[in-house]
């Protein structure tokens, strides 16, 4: 394909993760000629989500510390002597300490082989689900998240194996495929969210269901395990800009169905709206009333300055000591509400993490937040399609060897791939695991602990399974941080029926492993002994666990990397906040610093108000291949025991 790339370009970006990916949309919905390459053959880069043996790949890729050499050196006879070269990395050292770890009988497993996505429930243990072995594993994009299916004006071009550029009709809508499922217009109006709670499983009072490894290979392409975990905000920056881009159509979305909080080494649920505080049982009739009375304060806290400027110096956690707060509802309050710290966050930060929540409430459902059904790579893949749509051509597997600056002007002019083509244009955005240890010498970088299990059973059981839940364990010692445990249930398509999918996330101090384990051994049971106490028996059973270390490049200055040309403009990977705030301001900011007058992500006409010439070829009769690849379609009977909340802009918003 290399060969039949244009030699010039508006804007050329490399990497796909999120923030990559919506500068690229930008840029290509604005009119702006846009290639999107990365060296991955998979989209997402840090944001991406696997199947269970992509992620064991992958783990695997990270694990081996090789160099990789430069296969070509002819590529240096195409820079002129007015010009200087910066090399980019070839190998990604944004993750460290991978370590992974198996509890239960894993012989089993050895000659068991990944089944397809079947349009029915496989059998376990079925001869016929053949058809991916890990040949074809490596053949295709690891990230095997498909997508739901596309409704399309064309239904032939909806097969899910056609490239997104396909999909140019507005009029495409992704909804769910279970009927029942309640979906409803994202906008300013209350979205009707799909009530989460799925009928009780036929075996709710029976014990849970012993799942083993070789079930967990079977079923891989069930799981869709992000590299990094987060929510998001109902009335965030990303919503809003997916509602603005009309961009939420190609994804459909979860709500979030409860707040958990860890206290006094118990699990239990956190109220937070109206309804959920004067239901409580937890709370005794004055503390309903005395939370109510803060919350009320907190989402007009700006008009009663006089109320917390004495405490303006002082911590959050001390700010609640003086609201005469019993030590339940402080704790609710600061942990699961805020979710800030303890020892770190001013009075002011923590009215604002407090107003924020309450703002996202009511607006899709009884709690803030949405997660994105198959994972969150689904969204920067939304992005790429868009950017399909609108003329951007992508190429996976595709590395840069550099970037090519004239010595005068102190510009960059090109780029010069593997295949030794000189690609010239005007912008370039660069990912920043890409840039070379000498670039990124003067940069401190920050680093994520991370943690993915792969449970039997949720961290608390209620009457339905289909829970999608957050909780913030308090850090045992002041001065730590606090970790964010996401737990997932198999409707959100990340994992197959009958287990859980838990995130642990936080900001580093040592590796990944010490900084969780002690969180995972409080809320699961570790042992594969038969003879366990009774206390680990309640808890669930961690059948897989994966630890890592994220390097976290957000909040880093451009000044800080060396010798970077004016017109080069590095994107950073994922930060360890639970929302997406951070990655859609720095895309804007990098957007409007390109392009001053143009309009970041506008809103794509109606196909009806499309006026084209005579001479010209209607998008649907194109036969251009520019397009970020499309997944295959999965079956998604596991959804149908939950609703889903379809993503869709209003006719009447403006």
């Amino acid at each position: 394909m290399a060969d039949n790339l244009p030699s010039e370009f508006d804007v050329v970006v490399i990497g796909t993760g999120l923030p990559e990916s919506i500068v690229a949309a930008a840029c290509a919905r604005s009119g702006q000629r846009v290639l999107h390459v990365d060296s991955r053959n998979y989209y997402g880069g840090n944001w991406a989500s696997f199947s269970f043996s992509g992620l064991l790949s992958w783990i695997k890729e990270n694990q081996q510390k090789t160099d990789i050499n430069d296969q070509c050196e002819d590529w240096r006879k195409l820079i002129l002597e007015n010009e200087e070269v910066i090399s980019l990395s070839k190998k990604d050292k944004t993750i460290q300490h991978v370590e992974d770890l198996y509890f239960g009988d894993q012989d089993s497993a050895e000659d068991v082989e990944e089944a397809g996505a079947l349009p029915k429930l496989p059998v376990f243990g079925a001869s016929g689900a053949e058809g991916v072995a890990q040949e074809s594993e490596k053949e295709c994009p690891p990230v095997e998240s498909a997508l739901p299916e596309v409704e399309s004006a064309e239904p032939e071009k909806a097969t899910g194996t056609e490239p997104a550029s396909a999909m140019e009709g507005n009029d495409a809508e992704i909804t769910s495929e279970n009927e029942s499922s309640h979906s409803a217009a994202l906008g300013e109006s209350t979205l009707e969210s799909g009530k989460t709670e799925a009928a009780p499983s036929e075996i709710s009072a029976q014990e849970p269901k012993k799942i083993t490894y070789s079930q967990i290979v079977r079923e891989g392409r069930r799981f869709n395990i992000d590299l990094v975990s987060k929510l998001l905000y109902s009335r965030g920056l990303l919503i809003d800009l997916l509602i603005k881009s009309n961009v939420s159509r190609y994804a459909e979305f979860k709500n979030a169905t409860r707040i958990l909080a860890f206290r006094e080494g118990k699990v239990e649920q956190v109220p937070c709206s109206r309804a959920d505080v004067f239901n409580s049982r937890q709370l005794t009739m004055v503390e309903k009333r005395m939370l109510m009375k803060f919350l009320t304060f907190c989402l007009d806290y700006e008009q009663h300055p006089d109320e917390y400027q004495d405490c303006e110096n002082s911590t959050f956690a001390q700010f609640l000591r003086t609201r005469k707060l019993t030590p339940s509802l402080q704790h609710f309050i600061l942990h699961s509400i805020a979710m800030v710290s303890e020892t770190d966050c001013s009075t002011l930060e923590g009215l604002q993490a407090t107003k924020k929540f309450l703002q996202c409430l009511g607006r899709y459902g009884n709690t803030p937040f949405l997660f994105p059904l198959y994972g969150q790579g689904e969204i920067p893949q939304c992005f790429c399609r868009m950017c399909a749509v609108f003329g951007g051509i992508y190429c996976l597997r595709h590395s840069v060897q550099c970037l090519v600056v004239d010595k005068e002007s102190g510009r960059c002019k090109a780029i010069v791939d593997h295949f030794g083509q000189r690609i010239s244009a005007n912008y370039f955005i660069v990912e920043d695991s890409y840039l070379s240890e000498s670039v990124c010498a003067n940069v401190c970088y920050r680093q994520i602990s991370r943690a993915v299990l792969i449970t039997d059973q949720s961290v608390l059981n209620t009457d339905s399974e289909q829970q999608v839940s957050i909780l913030t364990v308090p850090p045992v010692d002041l001065g730590k941080p606090a970790v964010c445990v996401i737990e997932l249930c198999s409707s959100t398509m990340t994992c197959m029926k009958d287990t859980y999918l838990v995130h642990l996330t936080c900001p580093s101090t040592k590796t990944a492993r010490e900084d969780l384990e002690p969180v995972v051994q409080k809320l699961f049971n570790l042992n594969t002994e038969k003879e366990t106490d009774n206390e680990e028996l309640e808890k669930p059973r961690v059948l897989w666990a994966v630890y890592f270390n994220m390097r976290d490049s957000s909040g880093v200055d451009k000044n800080s990397y060396d010798g970077l040309p004016a017109n080069v403009y590095v994107c950073s990977g994922p930060d360890s906040a639970l929302g997406n705030d951070c990655a859609v301001k720095q895309a804007e900011t990098i957007f409007q610093e390109m392009f001053p007058t143009e309009e970041f992500c506008p809103p794509p006409p109606n196909p009806e108000d499309i006026i084209y010439d005579e001479d010209e070829i209607v998008p649907e009769e194109s036969g251009f291949s520019n397009s970020a690849e499309t997944k295959p379609e999965s079956s998604t009977e596991e959804g149908s025991s939950g609703g889903s909340t379809a993503v869709k802009k209003e006719d009447n918003e403006e």
